[in-house]
């Protein structure tokens, strides 16, 4: 097995993997939204693969069995992220064969050691309580903050 970055040509994979992704989280999603998804996906995935989304995969043969995803930000400095660049990751997945064969920790340390050498401030993310103890283990913390998290919703 291999851990490299995808490239353009694991496009229609990623985009595979995305919506396998979504309904293991979600477990049903209407039909309309699903394929305005994987309508949406590759054009995404052509304007920001390996720009400010670096999704790197596992290779089993040929064959991607998983996938992470680090997206990038780009802020104003503050005493928070000095340098201004923060990653955060999403769609940590990997097939349901191949599941606790460590593959999930090896594309975490790959993310890891990419935010380091980018000079990344931090890394968050989102945890389920499926992957609550994998990020432990490669040294995420719990952030408390006295600000809230809110969001505006457009599309009801």
């Amino acid at each position: 097995m291999i851990i490299d970055k995808a490239n353009t040509n694991d496009i229609n994979t990623l985009v595979n993997l995305r919506i396998e992704y979504l309904l293991s989280d979600y477990k049903i999603i209407e039909d309309d939204k699903l394929n305005t998804i994987k309508n949406n996906l590759p054009g995404y995935f052509m304007e920001h693969l390996n720009k400010d989304l670096l999704v790197y995969v596992c290779r089993n043969n040929n064959e991607i069995i998983g996938c992470i995803y680090l997206f990038i930000s780009y802020k104003p400095s503050n005493p928070s992220f000095i340098n201004g660049r923060i990653g955060t990751v999403m769609n940590a997945y990997v097939k349901e064969n191949y599941r606790k064969q460590g593959i999930g920790k090896k594309l975490l340390e790959s993310i890891i050691n990419k935010g380091k050498e980018m000079n990344l401030d931090y890394i968050d993310l989102q945890s389920t309580e499926d992957g609550y103890n994998l990020y432990k283990s490669v040294g995420f913390v719990e952030n408390s903050s006295k600000y809230r998290y809110m969001k505006y919703i457009f599309n009801k």
